[in-house]
C-alpha cells in the first residue's frame, strides 16, 4: 500500500498539495487496518457454540465416579446377599477370560478388571456429557435424570442384547455375562451410573471466561 501511495505521488508531481492529502488518508488507512489486526490478535478465543471437546473431556473425568458409584452399588449389594464383593468384575472378566473369572478370589486380575471397568465408565461417561449438553443443557435435574435413565438403558440393551449376546459366545464359547447378571440387577447398575452422571454434569459444563472490563 505504501507503494501506491509513492507511485501516487510521483503522479501528481504537478499537484503536491492533492498528493500530500490522498497519501495521508493512505496512512491513516494503514494505521485503523493494523490496530484492528492487532485488536483481533488479543482478543482470546472462546467458543461460541457448542464445545464438544469440551464436554467430551469433562464427561471423561466425570465417567470415573459414575463408575465408582455403580461399582459401590454393586460391592454393597453383592455382600448383602453373600457373594463375592466384586462378583460384577468376576463376572464381567469372563470376556476376556473365559469361565475362570468366575472363581477369581483376588489378585491382580480383579484390580485390573476395575480398572477397565472405570475405564469403560469413562468412555461412557464422554457418551452421556455430550448428550447432556446438546439436548438438555439448561434441564433441571429431574429433567437431567428422565434424559439419563434413557440413555443408560439404551447403552445397557445395546450392549447386553445386541453385542455381548452373540459376541462372548462366539470367542470364548459361553453368555456367562448375560447368564450369570440378572437383567434388573444390569439394569440398576447401568442406571445409577447414569444418575450419577446427571447428577455431575453441572460440574463439566463450559463456562466463558469473561474479564471484568467485558463484563460492564
Amino acid at each position: 500500500m505504501m507503494r501506491q501511495a509513492v507511485k501516487l505521488v510521483e503522479a501528481r508531481l504537478m499537484d503536491p498539495e492533492q498528493a500530500q492529502r490522498e497519501l495521508a488518508e493512505l496512512r491513516a488507512r494503514v494505521a485503523e487496518l493494523e490496530a484492528q489486526v492487532a485488536a483481533q490478535e488479543a482478543r482470546p478465543w472462546q467458543a461460541t457454540g457448542y464445545y464438544g471437546a469440551y464436554y467430551a473431556t469433562t464427561g471423561f473425568m466425570l465417567g470415573a465416579l459414575g463408575a465408582l458409584a455403580s461399582l459401590f452399588f454393586n460391592v454393597v449389594g453383592s455382600l448383602v446377599v453373600g457373594q463375592h464383593p466384586l462378583r460384577l468384575i468376576q463376572v464381567y472378566l469372563t470376556f476376556p477370560l473365559g469361565e475362570q473369572a468366575l472363581h477369581l478370589e483376588g489378585g491382580l486380575a480383579l484390580a485390573v478388571g476395575c480398572c477397565l471397568y472405570i475405564g469403560t465408565g469413562m468412555l461412557y461417561g464422554i457418551v452421556f456429557q455430550l448428550v447432556l449438553a446438546r439436548w438438555a443443557p439448561q434441564a433441571r435435574l429431574r429433567e437431567r435424570l428422565v434424559w439419563a435413565s434413557a440413555l443408560a438403558l439404551l447403552i445397557w440393551v445395546v450392549n447386553f442384547y445386541g453385542i455381548l449376546s452373540w459376541l462372548q459366545p462366539l470367542l470364548f464359547g459361553g453368555r456367562w455375562i448375560l447368564a450369570e447378571i440378572p437383567f434388573w440387577v444390569a439394569a440398576a447398575t447401568h442406571l445409577v451410573f447414569g444418575w450419577s452422571m446427571a447428577l455431575a454434569y453441572p460440574l463439566g459444563t463450559y463456562t466463558p471466561y469473561r474479564r471484568v472490563t467485558d463484563a460492564s
